[in-house]
């Protein structure tokens, strides 16, 4: 081992020793001794050094022979950052394994998308982070088994399809290898039994974040910006509830989301599917709408340093960017606006077999807008209609700007705004804004500047952009 990587790992026992979550998601540890890994802010007794490795992901853990901690549920931990900043093809592998194209693609489809060969793809994941696609998409699907058999009284079989496991036994047998336990012993060990629905439908979820989360000003940009018939917000601020339409691989589905103010490290979540196999990737979609996979430490760090930004981030912790729950959508609304968007629902969007409150559609497909009189907007759905531009989590960032900027009547703030929101980008600086304060040393922003402009929207009073 270098000098180096003896230092960076010291420093990871240092924040083990603390128990600073900060780290959740960003490494985890296992102790040969016990053969467990857990989160760096894990409450059991701290182990000894010698005894201590460290890992990248909760896949490699897993990998090596480790069984995930039963008290501080390391999988559990909100997604790292990293994966959201990196465009290189390690980063893009990670977010479209998260959007859930291993389980319905497999390695051929995941290497396909990103322009790699399978082989090239494995290699890479292997050697940076100690688990290869179908590991991580293996620890994936068993994170999301457990969440469901220690919060809903689902039947295990319906339990092992909706994770994204080929079969019952499948699904016994990771459950196994991974928590040591059967499916009914995880069950038993859920801290009370769920409490009861009163009559409500769906899947309760808990959508874990890092950090403060300023919860208000999400919900304020949902509310403000909410189309027609798509989505929805009911209830007073600091109890309102976000209800919106969702166009998955296996159908139609409705996710409602209930602001959750102060420091709690979760948002409750309901998700209403037609196919329960779509549940990974429903909520995968749900968690960047929201951004909850961001560090706000982290971007509080970078952006406090610079003194035109310090007092904004100051007064804002916790400051999040609305993303998309889908791409295409989510660049349509860009190019058009809200208002309009809405009257493209009503005219092309797809009705819901049965309405639910203010929900009565699913956003149009690209290829409906093909033959509306906006050119922009026919432009762009013709592009995505047909391939020639791809929004998807694992796309090329930088290259799929390029292709924005070539259609017909596309600009470049708007190419940067659907760089930002519909791709997660976290690091857009939007060209000529007024609220970029003159003289602004924007590079010190990085690689957080799409924060920083939403930290410079939110002084000046906008709901976003």
């Amino acid at each position: 081992m270098t000098t180096e990587a003896r230092t960076a790992e010291d420093s990871r026992y240092q924040a083990v020793t603390s128990r600073d979550a900060r780290f959740d998601g960003v490494f985890f540890f296992a102790v040969s001794t016990t053969g467990i890994y857990c989160r760096p802010s894990c409450p059991a007794v701290t182990p000894k050094r010698e005894n201590v490795s460290f890992h990248p992901t909760a896949a490699a853990a897993q990998s090596a022979g480790f069984r995930a901690c039963r008290r501080c549920r390391p999988d559990a931990v909100p997604g790292s950052a990293e994966w959201n900043v990196r465009a290189d093809v390690v980063g893009r592998a990670v977010r479209l394994i998260g959007d859930g194209i291993v389980d319905r693609e497999g390695v051929a489809g995941l290497a396909d998308r990103l322009g790699y060969s399978a082989r090239q793809v494995q290699r890479q994941l292997n050697a940076e982070l100690g688990a290869g696609p179908i590991a991580l998409a293996r620890a994936q699907r068993g994170h999301t088994a457990r969440v469901l058999l220690q919060t809903t009284t689902l039947q295990a079989a319906e339990i092992a399809f909706a994770a994204g496991f080929a079969s019952v036994r499948q699904f016994n047998d990771t459950i196994r290898e991974i928590y040591a336990a059967t499916p009914t012993e995880l069950r038993a060990l859920r801290p009370g039994r769920p409490a009861p629905d009163k009559g409500a439908a769906g899947i309760p979820l808990r959508l874990a974040h890092r950090g403060p989360y300023a919860a208000d000003r999400v919900f304020d940009h949902l509310a403000a910006h909410a189309v027609t018939g798509v989505e929805e917000v009911t209830g007073e601020p600091g109890d309102r509830t976000y209800r919106r339409t969702l166009r998955l691989p296996g159908g139609a589905g409705i996710a409602e989301v209930r602001e959750r103010p102060g420091s709690g490290r979760w948002l409750d979540c309901r998700l209403h599917l037609t196919d329960l196999r779509d549940l990974t990737t429903a909520n995968q979609r749900m968690r960047r709408l929201l951004d909850l996979d961001a560090d706000p430490c982290a971007v509080a760090e970078r952006l406090g340093a610079d003194p035109s930004l310090a007092a904004h981030v100051a007064s804002r912790p916790g400051l999040r960017i609305p993303g998309a729950a889908d791409p295409h959508e989510s660049a349509i609304r860009t190019v058009v606006g809200t208002s309009a968007a809405s009257t493209l629902v009503a005219a092309h969007g797809e009705r819901l077999p049965a309405p639910s409150g203010g929900l009565t559609h699913l956003f149009p497909r690209a290829r409906d807008l093909t033959g509306t009189d906006h050119p922009a907007l026919r432009a762009l759905a013709e592009a995505l209609a047909t391939g020639d531009v791809v929004l998807d989590p694992g796309v090329d960032r930088e290259e799929t700007e390029r292709r924005l900027l070539r259609l017909p009547g596309m600009d470049a703030r708007t190419a940067a705004r659907i760089r930002m929101q519909a791709l997660g980008d976290p690091d857009v600086l939007l060209p000529a804004d007024p609220a970029v304060p003159a003289g602004a040393d924007t590079g010190r922003w990085r690689p957080w500047s799409s924060y920083a402009m939403h930290h410079l929207w939110a002084a000046a009073g906008s709901p976003a952009s």
